[in-house]
C-alpha cells in the first residue's frame, strides 16, 4: 500500500532562530531532537520514510512559522525564503516530497501574490497557515482575496495549530500541561475552523477546501451537537447545516491521533473520502502512524483512500508522482 503523509514539518535554521519556540516543549528537546530532523531531508527523513513505507511527505514550515511574526514586511520576506527552499527540496527529490506554501497573512495582498507564485511558479500544492495571525482570523473580510485565490487555483489551505496565543485563557491557569498539542491547540484551531463555517466563508467560496489535522481537531465528533444547537438559534445565516461543510469543504488528516476507534468514528462522521493519512513528522512516530492505519477496523477500500488516494485527488498528484 502506498502512503502519502500530509502534515510533515520542516525548518530553516536562519528563520527558526527568529521565531518563538512553543512554551509547551522545552528548548533543549527542540534543539537536540526535533531540530536536527526538521532541517534534514536525507540523513534522517528519507531513511525513516523508506523504513516504514512512506512514499511521499507533504512538507510545510513548522509552527509557528510565518504566524510567529508581527512585522508584515518580514513575514513577506520569510515566506518567500521558505517557499523557495521548499521548491528546491522538492526539485531535488521529486518523487518523495510535495509542499504546502507559507503565506504572509499579515499582508493579505502579498499573501495572494505569494500564493500565486508558490503554486504557479514553484509548483507547490497548496498552503498552510498556523491558526491566527496576530490575533486575526481567516473569516475576517480582509482575507476574502486569499479565499478567492485559493478557490481560483483549486488548492487547499491546511489550518494548523501553533501560533503564539492571541490572549490569556484562564482555563489553562495552573495547568500548563493542557497548553499546546495536548489540548489547547486543538481547541483553538477548531474554534478558528468554526469561525470560518459560521462566518459564511464556504458559502461565499463554495469551491474552497480547508484541511484540519489531528482527526479534525475534535470537530467530527461534535457535528450532531453543532447541528442541533444551530437549528435552535434565532440567528441562522448558513446555506447548509454546519455538519454539511465537513466532508465537502472541510477535510481532515490522521496526524498525531493513532486511535483505531477515533478513526472508525471519523469515517462514520465525515466519510472515508474526507480523510487523509499524516504522521506529523518529526513530532510523532512514523512506525506507529503506519501500523495504526493498517490495523484500523475499516475496509481495505477505505484504507486505500486514506493512505494515499484522497491525497492524490486533493493535491492532484498522478500515480507516477505519488510513488517511488
Amino acid at each position: 500500500m502506498r502512503y502519502i503523509a500530509m502534515e510533515e514539518a520542516f525548518a530553516l535554521p536562519e528563520l527558526q532562530a527568529g521565531y518563538p519556540v512553543p512554551k509547551t516543549e522545552t528548548a533543549a528537546r527542540w534543539v537536540e531532537d526535533w531540530g536536527k530532523r526538521l532541517c534534514d531531508y536525507t540523513t534522517y527523513r528519507l531513511p525513516e520514510m523508506d523504513a516504514h513505507g512512506i512514499d511521499v511527505q507533504v512538507l510545510s514550515l513548522t509552527a509557528p512559522g510565518i504566524q510567529g511574526l508581527t512585522d508584515a514586511d518580514q513575514a513577506v520576506k520569510d515566506a518567500r525564503i521558505a517557499n523557495d527552499h521548499l521548491a528546491e527540496v522538492i526539485a531535488a527529490h521529486p518523487d518523495r516530497f510535495r509542499g504546502l506554501a507559507a503565506l504572509p497573512i499579515q499582508n493579505p495582498e502579498a499573501a495572494v501574490t505569494e500564493l500565486h507564485r508558490a503554486v504557479g511558479e514553484l509548483g507547490l500544492s497548496g498552503a498552510l497557515v498556523n491558526d491566527h495571525t496576530n490575533g486575526t482570523y481567516l473569516d475576517d473580510p480582509r482575507y476574502e482575496p486569499v479565499w478567492s485565490a485559493l478557490e481560483e487555483l483549486d488548492v487547499p489551505l491546511y489550518l494548523h495549530p501553533g501560533a503564539p496565543p492571541a490572549e490569556p485563557w484562564n482555563v489553562l491557569d495552573g495547568r500548563p500541561e493542557l497548553g499546546g498539542p495536548l489540548w489547547s491547540w486543538a481547541a483553538e484551531t477548531s474554534g478558528h475552523a468554526l469561525r470560518l463555517v459560521f462566518g459564511g466563508v464556504f458559502d461565499r467560496h463554495p469551491g474552497a477546501t480547508l484541511i484540519l489535522g489531528h482527526l479534525g481537531e475534535f470537530l467530527p465528533f461534535q457535528l450532531a451537537r453543532l447541528d442541533s444547537r444551530y437549528d435552535r438559534q434565532e440567528l441562522r445565516t448558513l446555506a447548509r447545516k454546519p455538519s454539511e461543510y465537513f466532508g465537502d469543504n472541510i477535510l481532515i488528516t490522521t496526524s498525531g491521533v493513532c486511535s483505531p476507534a477515533a478513526l472508525a468514528g471519523a469515517v462514520m462522521a465525515v466519510g472515508a473520502d474526507a480523510i487523509m493519512f499524516a504522521v506529523d513528522y518529526p513530532f510523532e512516530d512514523t512506525a506507529e502512524a503506519v501500523q495504526f492505519l493498517e490495523q484500523a477496523p475499516i475496509s481495505n477500500r477505505d484504507r486505500e483512500k486514506i493512505s494515499h488516494g484522497n491525497a492524490e485527488r486533493v493535491l492532484r498528484l498522478s500515480t507516477d508522482k505519488a510513488s517511488t
